[in-house]
């Protein structure tokens, strides 16, 4: 008995030296944590996770990926809203207006004799900005709608009324008569990074609350979809999985906060077959706050003609750079001139933020109003200049 107790003393021994030396000459595989190959799926609830935070982390800091986005989808998720527009049967109709084809118009399951005789209603989806019943949407959602019904997460159903709509940029505010609703927490559009990943929240194919994972594909994107004098086309692209029904409803972050309203898919079919793309906050708050304020949206113009800078005509004017927007002619009279910007001009940076294309310096001077200012960087002749301009309205 004895020697027996004498061989598991030893081989216990044993066991914890070799457990201590392989701990001391293997430390990477001490926990968890620190793992740098696949973890265990036994183990992946002991991983900590550290979602992306804009507004505390640098940019182009690396991020653990989160394993699951359950705590973002709850958070957020109540703040979406279901919207049943109806319209009058005399303005029914085969619509010619482009957002058919990407979230509406027509029946979403293909009947073509559908609103010809009879109401026609659509859904989409809506974000509730204010605890006191202000919702966003998309313009699309509800244009021409003679009734509009908001469905909210826990099944309580409101009548709403039109606050004021811009369909240059394919927003419209609703107001419900509700209190103590919930809402989301703003992000910083402008800090959002390509790869980071995002949800879309909305009422895809009369699907309600569903929740679709993806990353940012890219920034900046001018699609040529919004019909308008003026568009504003800065989309933030993805690849959430985005379908009918979810036009209007929340793009958001890893936290749950709101990064975009999602507007538009790219398709030949009406249904999602890839990308996504979003109006970013930034951008969409400014206009919803006016709306809200004074019941319309006047948007301020520069009052210049452009067009994206391209290498031959970099080279022609001997500027040393090969990206940003061309002035290629001003307006009599307009902000611009006013100001000093020349044609030749390229704009390189509007109010701090580095202008690549278009899309980059609509989105900054399509969020201000009329009297606001905007400090334009214009690189004349190789030479940068800062030039401040103050607004018009449109002519």
């Amino acid at each position: 008995m004895k020697k027996y107790l004498e061989l598991i003393a030893a081989g216990a021994a044993g066991s914890i030296f070799t457990l201590i030396a392989f701990l001391t000459f293997f430390p990477q595989f001490s926990s968890p944590d620190e793992v740098s190959g696949q973890v265990p799926a036994t183990e992946l609830e002991q991983v900590p996770v550290r979602l992306v935070n804009h507004v505390n982390e640098p940019k182009g800091t690396g991020f653990n990926v989160p394993f699951d986005f359950s705590e973002a989808a709850a958070e957020a998720s109540p703040a979406v809203v279901h919207i049943k527009s109806t319209v009058a049967p005399a303005q029914n109709g085969k619509s010619n207006d482009p957002w058919s084809l990407f979230f509406g118009g027509d029946d979403p399951w293909g009947n073509p004799f559908f609103g010809f005789d009879r109401p026609r209603s659509g859904t989409g989806s809506g974000v509730i900005y204010t605890t006191d019943g202000y919702i966003i949407t998309n313009n699309h959602v509800i244009a021409d709608a003679t009734e509009i019904e908001v469905t909210t997460m826990d099944n309580r159903v409101f009548q709403a009324q039109v606050v004021g709509t811009y369909p240059d940029g394919d927003l419209a505010v609703l107001k419900i008569n509700a209190r103590n609703l919930p809402t989301l927490r703003l992000a910083d559009s402008d800090r959002a990074l390509v790869g980071e990943w995002v949800l879309a929240i909305g009422n895809p194919l009369e699907l309600n609350s569903t929740v679709t994972a993806g990353i940012i594909s890219a920034k900046g994107r001018d699609l040529n979809i919004i019909r308008g004098q003026a568009p504003i086309e800065s989309f933030i692209q993805t690849d959430a999985a985005v379908n009918p029904g979810n036009s209007g409803g929340a793009l958001v972050d890893a936290q749950g906060r709101l990064l975009g309203i999602n507007t538009a898919i790219a398709t030949k079919t009406g249904y999602y077959e890839g990308y996504s793309f979003a109006i970013p906050i930034n951008l969409a708050r400014k206009i919803v706050d006016d709306i809200i304020e004074n019941g319309s949206y006047e948007r301020g113009f520069l009052g210049i003609n452009i067009a994206d800078l391209d290498n031959e005509t970099a080279k022609e004017l001997n500027l040393g750079i090969n990206q940003g927007v061309l002035v290629d002619s001003v307006v009599d009279g307009g902000a611009a001139q006013y100001a000093g910007i020349l044609p030749n001009d390229v704009i390189v940076e509007a109010n701090g933020k580095q202008v690549r294309a278009t899309p980059d310096l609509l989105e900054v001077v399509g969020g201000l109003k009329a009297g606001d200012t905007v400090n334009l960087t214009v690189n004349r002749e190789g030479e940068l200049k800062t030039i401040l301009v103050r607004l018009k309205a449109a002519n």
